[in-house]
């Protein structure tokens, strides 16, 4: 076994995983993705940063003074402000070096280095003013706005590296009577490791001995501990509270819990919304265009005019004004952070959203389809009462626990619970499954089938329907013959409503449950939770055609959700705009299946997840409209001369800030 980053060998060699060292090289790295995946290497510390911005100003006001008191030649007065301009500007003409080197000029650190060099020079050109105040003032503040758009990447940066924080690097476990302290990747599964009170658990087990309470906060985004005890299960990532608990591990390091959210933040990056690609191709025919129409302006109205040399200082200098506003800072850097800010905002809640695209599509989402069992119901079955037609309540019990002895369905596990005697002598073979129906199988010489009505139909059995209003009735007939029902309930989770109220308080215009239970239980549910439509007895496929069906019943781009728990529902999380999967802590199959999963069973974290997508999306429009509304007004301004460079400096910079501010209302 080799890590897949470094090799670092292990047993087999064909499996990859990741060791805890580069786990941390992982963790790391993310410090340098500056939208939510890509590198970013050229990020500076923002306190160096404001150092710098100090110092510059410090060195241009002292140049303002020295230019006012004294009565210097042209070129002395460069001199004195060329330290300021150097330390505001070094940085970002060495950027706009490097671009030009790999052959990409247009961006924002190229529009800027031209704009404010030439500013330094119009004053040599004949018929120019000195500008070489404005040129380091439009240096300064654009570090300014890098400065602020650094802080608000760091609270984005923050709530993600706070979730990479949950692994530990180190594991407790027993090795030949002895507790050694390892790397928690060599630690094998079924060994035997120990947590002690304010440790995180470093792989997911279950309890042999021991009981606390787990903090979850990092996992589920709830600030209300877990109770665990022996046989329970007890998660990478979370806090040990109080007692020492041993676990017997269940899944190796790299396919912890922890280990799955990790790579699914990581990794989050690279699936981009149509918002951030827009805003990527616009930058890249956006910004050559610019450049060209500022030469335009330069060159052609002084030739037109017939005198090129009086004339065209005046419109040079209108021309880097041009330039500056122009930059597309504001919109190349607010939109992809809002998106990353909204991953990041989601994920304090509890909530992992794969990528931006995700978010976008779920803040668009008008359709949310639920599956019933474990979604909106707890999914803890009990029988409630055994209605038998020629046999005992035991009997009836003991025959239908027998043919879904192993069966992993939770009505199953109901069956199992009321009857719990499995070593009474009984012989059980030839047992046969059939999807959304139920089971047959021979017991001691007698084929028993146990399932809905429709099973009853196919093997001839005249089946009785239940009086009791509610929940799930499992038929049995014996070699053909009606042997009874019994009764089974659900119980519907303490914040479903609200959910389904807040839901549609987001503005979702329709909430569709999904079953294949029976009609009459389906009724139950929908009407306590006031649904806008239900479809029972589905089969899986069944599923799959109800949400093709509201699929095109869509509206423009309104989006479709599903909800689920992520393995049951892999088809239908698939098939749906976004899929989301819940109560999905320690579910390898919810992770992979589904587009958002939702690290705790509360179905009201749903209307959070949309709230979060449409505060994040709301936000980033804003930002679009606002800075291009005001860059096209006072482009226009700076081409007919009425545009002085302070002006141009807010239409970047100052738009840039307001923006970058705007984006960090999504943290909240």
């Amino acid at each position: 076994m080799s890590c897949s980053c470094c090799h670092h060998e292990g047993e087999e060699k064909d499996e990859k995983v990741t060791c805890a060292t580069c786990a941390d090289d992982d963790e790391e790295a993310l410090e340098g993705e500056g939208d939510g995946g890509e590198e970013d290497d050229d990020d500076e510390d923002p306190s160096v940063l404001m150092r710098r911005i100090i110092v510059a100003a410090v060195l241009l006001v002292a140049a303002v003074i020295i230019q006012r008191l004294t009565d210097l030649p042209l070129w002395a007065q460069l001199l004195i402000y060329l330290p300021s301009y150097v330390v505001a500007g070094g940085s970002v003409i060495a950027e706009a070096a490097e671009s030009v080197a790999h052959g990409h000029p247009f961006d924002e650190d190229f529009l800027m280095s031209i704009a404010t060099i030439g500013a330094l020079l119009i004053g040599f050109v004949p018929g120019g003013e000195p500008q070489f105040a404005e040129a380091v003032f439009v240096m300064l503040f654009f570090q300014v706005g890098e400065l602020f758009e650094g802080i608000a990447e760091g609270n984005s940066k923050r709530s993600i590296k706070e979730l990479l924080d949950i692994r530990p690097d180190t594991a407790n476990v027993e090795r030949n009577g002895e507790v050694a302290v390892v790397d928690p990747n060599s630690v094998q599964v079924g060994e035997v490791i120990l947590v002690k009170p304010g440790e995180k658990i470093p792989l997911d087990g279950t309890v042999i001995e021991g009981t606390s309470s787990l903090d979850t906060r990092a996992i589920t985004g709830e600030s209300v501990p877990r109770s665990v005890k022996p046989g329970e299960a007890a998660f990478s990532g979370c806090v040990n509270l109080s007692g020492v608990l041993r676990l017997r591990v269940t899944k190796a390091f790299g396919e912890s819990t922890a280990s799955k959210i990790i790579d699914m933040v990581k990794n989050a990056g690279s699936n981009k919304s149509r918002s951030e690609k827009f805003i990527k191709r616009f930058a890249k025919v956006y910004t050559p265009i610019v450049v060209y129409l500022a030469i335009a302006v330069a060159v052609l109205p002084p030739l037109v005019s017939g005198d090129f040399g009086a004339n065209f200082a005046k419109w040079l200098l209108r021309a880097l004004t041009f330039l500056v506003v122009s930059c597309p800072c504001a919109l190349v850097l607010s939109v992809p952070l809002t998106f990353f800010g909204g991953i990041g905002s989601a994920s304090k809640h509890g909530i992992l959203v794969k990528g931006s695209n995700y978010l976008e599509a779920l803040a668009k989402a008008q359709t949310v389809v639920f599956d019933k069992t474990g979604t909106l119901t707890k999914g803890v079955f009990k029988v409630t009462t055994v209605h038998p037609s020629h046999l005992t309540e035991e009997q009836l019990l003991h025959l239908a626990a027998h043919v879904e002895h192993n069966s992993t369905h939770p009505i199953a596990a109901a069956l199992r619970d009321a009857y719990p005697s499995d070593h009474d002598g009984c012989t059980v073979t030839d047992v046969t499954e059939e999807a959304g129906h139920g089971v047959l199988a021979t017991v001691n010489g007698h084929r028993v089938a146990v399932g809905n009505d429709r099973l009853m139909d196919e093997v001839g059995a005249t089946w009785q329907g239940c009086h009791t209003a509610g929940g799930t009735v499992v038929h049995v007939a014996v070699d053909g013959e009606y042997a009874g029902h019994i009764h089974i309930s659900d119980e519907v989770k303490d914040d479903s409503r609200e959910a389904i109220a807040n839901i549609k308080a987001e503005g979702v215009h329709r909430c569709v449950m999904l079953t294949g239970d029976r009609e009459d239980a389906a009724a139950s549910v929908a009407r306590e939770l006031g649904l806008d439509e239900y479809h029972a007895e589905l089969l899986p496929v069944g599923k799959v055609d109800q949400v093709e069906r509201l699929l095109g019943e869509r509206e423009g781009d309104a989006t479709l959700a599903f909800v689920g728990d992520g393995i049951n529902d892999a088809p239908v999380l698939a098939r749906a705009d976004v899929g989301i999967a819940m109560g999905a802590m320690g579910s390898d199959a919810a992770i992979e299946a589904a587009d958002v999963v939702l690290m705790d069973d509360k179905p009201s974290k749903i209307a959070v997840a949309i709230r979060i997508a449409r505060r994040a999306i709301r936000i980033a429009r804003q930002n679009i409209v606002f800075a291009i509304a005001v860059k096209v007004a006072i482009l226009c301004l700076a081409v007919v001369g009425l545009a002085p460079m302070w002006l141009a400096v807010f239409g970047d910079v100052g738009v840039m800030v307001l923006c970058v501010l705007n984006v960090m209302r999504v943290l909240r």
